[in-house]
């Protein structure tokens, strides 16, 4: 029996950043160990109600609410919004993240990071903490094979079709000119050795690279870290935290599942129109719905009877009694929708958004409606399409089924525990055995 060892799990991002690692800290907590979530000043209560430790990281990204309208703008922008938040914001604050961090590992066994951490693997390196790296979706691996759908460019898509090779090159030309220098800069001055891209190759561990996904959602590739491990979908699911409210409980059991339409907690601050639009595509279908508008800016003045407006509910209470979910595609409400057995309509915003819309519709449980394209008509065809075509909940409810036997933080802490009781060899051939 391995004993209890201190580790530090360091995020950053939405709650689809946080949640896994939580649902992971919950596991490593209840086999004895002490695990340290790492990031942002403004989870920390959040964090500590859960009755885990905490340990600030910066960048401090201020709370939704305390945020300008302009700077969610210009982070939600399909095409500029990636490179505005990686540079301005979380290679901006490398610095102070790799301080924080240091302070933080001190005395700790085990350091697991996350993709848009950069702090972490200069840590890793300067330290010799043992470390294993994570990745939310698949589009973190920028795979030749398995090509990433982008929000924008819908062009690119058309080289897939040109193989494995063309996509190769088209890869490297991008890695090439998207070099992170203030991170780089600050590997040189702390005579790290290049350990590669720090927004590619360089984000991955040499000893273990945690895919917090099921391999029903993407499968293996050949370029693919070797040391690549998929667990399954690491689902959160804390009824400690917040309740479903009392009136959508009596809501959903008054009548027919409702249509639920949600923007996770990311896009939900850049929603604009969507929940009027969505109100006239259920309307327009004579459906129920629920609305999670996460803020009272995003709440309808008047809604029809048959409708209700909250900020939150747990999607693994409300999803499974819904007819079907419209949402942006974001990795932790994807892996919800999935779970959950019913049809979905996936809105991408920006960032992996899309590529997780393009891995959903392969399975047949989902259809894509870009944000540009979404309005009361549109909505409103493609919610049919997905309740008329009774294959697409035959296909939901199958996916359902087997994500449901994966358990995916057990998985996870396995592997970690694993690295454990190796220390720095990295996880040998063959792939760990699924423990369910």
């Amino acid at each position: 029996m391995i004993q209890p060892q201190r580790i530090v799990l360091n995020t950053f991002g939405s709650f689809g950043d946080l949640h896994p690692y939580m649902a992971i800290a919950l596991e490593l907590q209840a086999r004895g160990h002490n695990p340290v979530i790492a990031t942002m000043e403004f989870y920390r209560e959040k964090i500590l109600n859960a009755g885990l430790d905490f340990a600030p990281v910066r960048p401090d990204f201020p709370g939704p609410k305390e945020q300008n309208v302009e700077l969610l703008n210009r982070i939600m922008d399909p095409l500029t919004g990636p490179k505005y938040l990686m540079e301005q914001v979380i290679f901006a604050a490398v610095r102070d993240g790799y301080e924080d961090l240091l302070q933080a590992t001190s005395g700790a066994d085990l350091l697991i990071t996350h993709p848009a951490a950069p702090a972490g693997p200069l840590v890793g390196y300067k330290t010799g903490i043992p470390w294993i790296s994570t990745v939310l979706a698949p589009m973190s691996f920028f795979s030749s094979y398995d090509p990433p759908v982008p929000p924008v460019w819908q062009w690119v898509n058309n080289l897939r079709l040109l193989g494995p090779g063309v996509m190769k090159l088209f890869h490297d030309a991008m890695k090439a000119l998207y070099k992170p220098e203030q991170v780089m800069a600050l590997r040189r001055e702390l005579s790290i050795p290049d350990y590669g891209n720090p927004m590619f190759e360089g984000q991955h561990s040499p000893i273990l690279v945690l895919a917090l996904f099921s391999d029903l959602f993407a499968q293996s590739q050949p370029d693919w870290p070797k040391q690549a491990r998929t667990t399954g979908f690491c689902l959160y699911e804390d009824r400690s935290e917040q309740a479903m409210p009392a009136e959508l409980c009596q809501f959903l059991d008054e009548g027919s599942p409702p249509l639920v339409f949600t923007l996770g907690s990311s896009a939900v601050w850049v929603a604009k129109d969507f929940y009027k639009q969505s109100i006239g595509a259920a309307q327009q279908l004579g459906r129920r719905a629920v609305l999670l508008v996460g803020d009272e800016r995003n709440r309808p003045q008047t809604l029809p009877a048959d409708m209700i407006a909250v900020d939150y509910a747990p999607y693994d209470l409300l999803f499974s009694r819904a007819c079907a979910v419209v949402h942006h595609g974001g990795v932790g409400t994807t892996s919800h929708g999935l779970v959950a057995g019913v049809p979905t309509l996936i809105v991408p915003f920006a960032f992996d958004q899309s590529d997780n819309a393009e891995h959903a519709r392969r399975l047949g449980t989902s259809r894509t409606l870009y944000r540009k394209k979404y309005n009361l008509t549109s909505a409103a065809r493609e919610l049919n399409l997905l309740l008329t075509d009774e294959a697409y909940t035959q296909n939901a409810r199958s996916v359902s089924e087997k994500l449901r036997e994966e358990h995916g933080a057990r998985r996870a802490t396995d592997l970690i525990e694993q690295v454990l009781l190796t220390r720095k060899k990295p996880i040998e051939e063959p792939a760990y055995a699924l423990s369910n």
